[in-house]
């Protein structure tokens, strides 16, 4: 008889993946990449927000994550109230049968302790809460894996992510803000690693010599509304960026450089589409990109970056592009401050075309000091990746781990 020390490890992954936001898959790539190199022999599946995507473009059988299929459209019929209502009941009992045939259970990378978008407490911050509880309770170790984290002000929402993060078996953070967070919300995190965001371990491809003075550039545009906490301002806050990153785009036609327009989710199209209206040039396409990879690929081919979504900037960051960040919070400063390019950034809720352009105009000039500089952080991301992976496989498959995390070197 085959003891049980010999059968495969049970692997799941966890999150809104395959919904159509290309950073929250890259982050799955990234996982999955790491569990086929260093843990063949694990059998993975997802519970996730796009089953039918995952397990088309990642090859792993994955379940859905909400029985209610409604459940992020918004309800005001008395029908959908009480289907949404019975579905966190039915959840419950589905997400807790599912950890339960699971060793391990990975939520690889994005945002999810974080409410820089908004964010009902019902939604996902449930969903998660829903995971790490089921998982204690079946004895059923859960990862967050390199995660995003911010303040919250709903108290409901922070009550939620707080016990999340409690009652999880392996905490990282993609940056210090992060843990810093968690921290402030009474989360013990000294035992809390921080690393870079999952998206560095992906593969590079190979960067385009730069074109000189009209290259293309690249703008990466975002549905943007705010904040959790800006609800009554939304329309508001999304015109002024918008208005702002239009003319921002008229003003590189004038001066003769091709533009590519590029999303990071499905949600932004519309962007896309009314910066193609309000500024009509063949200068200016859309790519079609559906992976962190073909947004590199695009990203690898410009003369320089501007973007609005944090993994539209770890892209251009990651394949040592000049990038000029809009920035919507203090993820993206941060990301911009590791990498070395802390004065390139703008406010997203306050694009101002003329200052806007100034910066351009100072990126595009330091433009062979900044890509030797994204060349050196880059080095640096990707050992500290490697001690990301080496601690995961100590933290969750101990029989596995061959060299004690500590017995590595510190990186400067």
């Amino acid at each position: 008889m085959t003891s049980s020390a010999q059968l495969p490890v049970r692997v799941g992954v966890f999150g809104l993946l395959g919904s159509g936001n290309l950073g929250n898959d890259g982050s799955l790539e990234a996982v999955l990449g790491y569990l086929r190199a260093e843990h063949p022999e694990a059998v993975v599946d997802a519970l996730c927000g796009g089953p039918e995507i995952v397990t088309s473009r990642y090859g792993i059988p994955a379940t859905r994550l909400h029985w209610y299929r409604g459940e992020y459209r918004t309800a005001s019929r008395t029908g959908a109230i009480a289907a949404k209502g019975l579905g966190k009941l039915v959840d419950a009992a589905r997400t807790a049968a599912w950890v339960r045939r699971h060793d391990v259970v990975i939520v690889p990378g994005m945002g999810v302790l974080e409410a820089t978008l908004p964010l009902r407490p019902w939604g996902f911050p449930y969903a998660l809460f829903l995971l790490c509880a089921s998982g204690r309770l079946a004895g059923t170790r859960v990862a967050l894996v390199g995660v995003g984290a911010a303040p919250i002000a709903s108290r409901a929402t922070r009550a939620l992510v707080r016990w999340s993060a409690r009652l999880a078996t392996y905490r990282s953070y993609r940056d210090a803000l992060s843990r810093d967070a968690m921290r402030s919300m009474g989360v013990d995190t000294a035992r809390d690693e921080v690393y870079p965001d999952l998206a560095f371990a992906l593969p590079t491809p190979r960067a385009s010599a730069p074109s000189g003075p009209r290259g293309p550039v690249c703008v990466g545009v975002m549905d943007y509304h705010g904040s959790d906490d800006d609800r009554a301002r939304a329309e508001t806050i999304h015109r002024r960026y918008l208005d702002g990153t239009t003319r921002f785009v008229r003003a590189l036609v004038e001066d003769g450089r091709p533009v590519r327009l590029l999303i990071g989710d499905e949600v932004d199209r519309p962007v896309v589409a009314a910066i193609l209206d309000a500024a009509p040039s063949p200068l200016v396409t859309a790519a079609e990109t559906s992976s962190l990879s073909e947004l590199m690929a695009e990203m690898a081919a410009a003369d320089s970056v501007v973007a609005t979504r944090y993994h539209n900037l770890v892209c251009a960051l990651k394949v040592g592009t000049p990038t000029l960040a809009l920035s919507y919070a203090a993820k993206s400063d941060a990301l911009m401050d590791r990498m070395g390019l802390a004065a390139y950034c703008h406010p997203a809720r306050e694009v101002d075309a003329d200052r806007l352009l100034d910066q351009f105009r100072s990126l595009e000039r330091r433009a062979a000091r900044l890509r030797q500089t994204l060349a050196e952080r880059n080095l640096i991301a990707e050992r500290q990746l490697a001690r990301q992976f080496a601690d995961l496989t100590a933290a969750l498959f101990p029989a596995a781990a061959r060299i004690p995390v500590h017995a590595m070197p510190e990186e400067p």
